[in-house]
């Protein structure tokens, strides 16, 4: 467990592997929408550290890194990123971020290309398409009202998980009780606001401008961001390649984790 001052705000941060004298380029996760960094640990950051130095954090308001109480953009979070690289002295990194934290690894590459080696985008969009954009003010409007909390989060659910997951009944009751807990890492206001961070992201226009090899990652069944979405972003990115994993939905990196690791690491690892 680790704290650093950015800006007299404060960011939780965890560094896995061996950052003094490994000279590998390290992976930074960006977690996505009403997620907590814990959520790598678990699938994600054992199979990742076999290849390379991992930096997870919590975003704005998550958990043990402070809420500044505004609204904030994906460019800001890109700058929140940016500054805590400045504070660990990381010059550059890869990134994976899955839906905000795939808007957010964009903006990364459009607004400090200097700091990006590679990009994995997963589960995220360009910009919004009406679907989207109703759906996230749905959930905004409804993180707003005196709803009892497990129903915001099985509609999430609902949305995330694909069918044969859903049947899943021990695991379903394990997910919701761990966003029903008392130290729930997004507040029902932070939520809101990470909604219309995502309703406003729009990099449509500005990712040819991305010079970064990249690699898109889909669920074949996701539901939130389906696979139209992936193929126009791997149509805007030049130097892309897209990869639609046949089981999984949104949380195809939970749903598929030992093929979602695969993909990446092969790509990261890639000297083309």
């Amino acid at each position: 467990m680790a704290y650093v001052e950015l800006r007299n705000r404060t960011v939780y941060y965890e560094r896995h592997g061996d950052f003094e004298r490994d000279d590998r380029v390290p992976l930074v996760l960006i977690m996505g929408m009403a997620g907590s960094c814990a959520g790598w640990l678990p699938l994600q950051v054992p199979a990742f550290c076999e290849s390379r130095p991992v930096l997870i954090f919590e975003n704005r308001g998550v958990a043990g890194s402070q809420d500044p109480g505004s609204a904030f953009s994906t460019v800001d979070l890109a700058r929140d990123t940016v500054e805590l690289m400045d504070a660990l002295e990381i010059e550059r990194a890869d990134f994976l971020g899955t839906f905000m934290g795939g808007m957010t690894a964009q903006e990364l590459a459009l607004g400090w290309p200097e700091r990006v080696e590679r990009l994995a985008l997963v589960g995220t969009y360009a910009r919004p398409d009406t679907k989207r954009r109703m759906l996230l003010e749905h959930w905004a409007e409804l993180a707003g009202l005196d709803l009892p909390a497990e129903a915001l989060v099985r509609d999430r659910l609902l949305w995330t998980l694909q069918d044969e997951t859903l049947e899943q009944h021990d695991l379903i009751d394990a997910m919701t009780r761990f966003f029903l807990r008392d130290d729930t890492p997004v507040s029902a206001d932070l939520f809101a606001r990470q909604c219309r961070a995502c309703i406003e992201h729009d990099a449509y226009e500005r990712l040819a401008d991305i010079s970064h090899r990249t690699l898109i990652v889909c669920g074949r069944r996701d539901a939130v961001t389906p696979p139209k979405l992936h193929r126009e972003l791997a149509a805007l990115i030049p130097d892309s390649r897209l990869v639609t994993i046949g089981y999984g939905g949104h949380l195809v990196m939970v749903e598929s984790a030992e093929r979602f690791n695969q993909i990446v690491l092969q790509f990261l690892e890639d000297e083309r």
